[in-house]
């Protein structure tokens, strides 16, 4: 597989992704909160999430176990959209430790979790890590 125009948007949503997730739960952390600095990195943080689960939609993978080209990794576009889902819903509620804990939920199922999976040999980035 090479590097293709919906790949490289799909990795560099997901690793923003990565990058901007600790500092967004961080703003609200500790003695001093920053609600805008907050605000600001969530609102960038769910667009790459959105960017990286509408762009995995159309990644395919032939080579792995698949369901016309879907395999379990892809398990993961559902359940990002629902936590991003039950996260605002919890918001609007005004329940901001159900919020806190979709999101940090999110930010280690389908960022740390999916990300480590890339990883493996056979995958794009394995083999890439491997040559």
């Amino acid at each position: 597989m090479q590097l293709t125009p919906l790949i490289a948007v799909h990795m560099s949503a997901a690793i923003t992704a990565v990058v901007l997730g600790p500092f967004a739960l961080w703003a609200r952390l500790g003695r001093t909160t920053r609600p805008r600095l907050h605000r600001a990195l969530g609102y960038a943080w769910v667009t790459c999430m959105v960017a990286a689960a509408v762009s995995a939609v159309f990644i395919r993978d032939f080579q792995w176990p698949n369901l016309a080209g879907y395999t379990p990794i892809h398990l993961f576009i559902p359940l990002t959209f629902f936590m991003l889902y039950r996260a605002f819903v919890y918001l609007l509620q005004g329940n901001v430790q159900g919020h806190r804990q979709s999101m940090q939920r999110l930010y280690v199922s389908a960022c740390l979790v999916a990300g480590a999976f890339t990883l493996l040999p056979g995958r794009y980035l394995g083999a890439t890590w491997v040559n």
